[in-house]
């Protein structure tokens, strides 16, 4: 923890090494657009908002990853304009809520063996 000037405890936000998102990106992409359509700095608003400040990415990674899985057909897009602008609202496709489903159960053995080997918990035993 540390403290902000008001003297309120503040979560430690400890650096995010970019290589740690490597092959986890797309599914973080795809997690943020599961409740519905949101424009490019949504998506970076969103990310950041919901780990605290750790995935704080530039527009530069967020951008080409939303094109790439558009391209791929993971998600879609739709012009739109707001308040006189016009913006690009991102939304899953069926096969990017598959995919995603796919990273989520990927994501759960990988995390589970990475928090075993260092000791955090028992890897699950089936019985």
């Amino acid at each position: 923890m540390r403290w902000d000037t008001t003297g309120k405890k503040e979560p430690q936000v400890l650096p995010m090494r970019p290589e740690l998102l490597k092959g986890h990106l797309d599914a973080l992409l795809l997690a943020v657009l599961e409740p519905g359509p949101q424009h490019g700095y949504a998506v970076i608003e969103a990310l950041r908002a919901s780990s605290d400040g750790a995935l704080d990415l530039p527009t530069g990674t967020v951008y080409p990853a939303l094109h790439r899985l558009e391209r791929a057909g993971l998600i879609a897009s739709d012009w739109h304009t707001v308040g006189g602008r016009r913006r690009r609202a991102y939304h899953l496709t069926p096969a990017g809520q598959a995919a995603l489903s796919e990273q989520r159960a990927v994501w759960d053995h990988f995390s589970t063996a990475v928090t075993t080997v260092l000791g955090r918990r028992a890897w699950p035993t089936t019985a």
